[in-house]
């Protein structure tokens, strides 16, 4: 087996490559990542052939998707708030970026693609939990493109009869997810304040709800879902039916370290979803054979990461 990761060498990538490894250890896996976001020292000690190059660069793109088996696209610009700062980026690496992933698949006779779509699709549906039928109302330009990403793919299911899979991730978190730059996701920022003892900042008033998945969970279903060559002409939320205020996540975290913290309300970001929390029909149906891991129990493996780092 040949697998091609687009953006490999960032959080979900590497743990992905990480996954590979361990379960399919005679799979070959390339990595394509331009590293604007992901590091490689994320590949670190993993068996994979790494080319530094963007998803943009066609011909580049085109000649390390020749002869794989199944693209997994995970490249992309991600961050609601990069987005609103700056749409442009965005918009070319994930709207293009996806339609040049699924060309370069279509003109090498790949026919199993994958992509990452996004919970923020919903966007304003305010219905809770949310199905992959229910409307989808983008409120940021990250969510239009990731809107495109999904389009796209299953647009190629219809139109060329290549088997795509669309998932849509749902708060991802785990081990490998960095805290250190503006855009940094909920839980390493809630996590890297708490280990310092700096008060946390939370956007709003702390009620706004999450469908937590931990990376692990991702990446078995996305190696489950080449492993079996699942498709589909819909997309797939892939998450569990949790419902997680940050003012509970936070919480959490107090029992997990076994200390207070300090919160820091200040103004709502602009388009930012209030509740998301997916129904898991779907996904469970498709992938039965995957247990997810708790969102407790994968904090108390991202904390013991984090404070791994703070040793190094």
């Amino acid at each position: 087996m040949k697998v091609l990761i687009t953006g490999g060498a960032g959080f979900i990538g590497s743990n992905l490559v990480a996954y590979f490894n361990r379960h399919a250890p005679e799979a070959e896996v390339r990595v394509i990542d331009d590293l604007s976001t992901g590091r490689i020292r994320n590949l670190d000690g993993l068996t994979v052939s790494f080319t530094k190059g963007s998803i943009l660069d066609y011909e580049l793109l085109s000649r390390v998707t020749g002869g794989v088996d199944a693209v997994i696209h995970l490249a992309a610009i991600g961050s609601v708030p990069r987005s609103v700062g700056a749409p442009r980026p965005s918009h070319e690496a994930n709207a293009t970026g996806t339609l040049n992933v699924l060309e370069a698949a279509r003109e090498n006779g790949i026919s199993q693609v994958i992509v990452a779509s996004s919970s923020s699709v919903y966007g304003s549906n305010k219905v809770l939990p949310k199905s992959e039928f229910d409307w989808t109302r983008p409120m940021s330009p990250y969510a239009v493109s990731k809107h495109a990403t999904e389009g796209y793919a299953i647009a190629y299911g219809f139109s060329y009869g290549m088997r795509t899979l669309a998932f849509r991730f749902f708060n991802v978190f785990g081990p490998g997810q960095p805290a250190d730059h503006d855009y940094a996701a909920v839980i390493p920022r809630f996590l890297d304040a708490a280990l310092k003892g700096e008060a946390v900042t939370v956007h709003g008033d702390g009620l706004q709800s999450r469908d937590f998945t931990y990376v692990e969970t991702v990446c078995a279903t996305i190696f489950d879902a080449v492993q079996r060559g699942v498709s589909s002409l819909d997309p797939v939320n892939l998450a569990f039916g949790t419902n997680t205020t940050l003012m509970d996540l936070i919480r959490r975290i107090e029992v997990a370290l076994g200390c207070k913290i300090d919160v820091k309300h200040v103004e709502p970001r602009v388009g930012d979803v209030r509740a998301s929390q997916s129904d898991g029909l779907r996904v469970k149906e498709l992938f039965s054979a995957i247990e997810p891991v708790d969102l407790d129990e994968g904090l108390t493996k991202t904390i013991k990461w984090f404070q791994g780092m703070q040793v190094v």
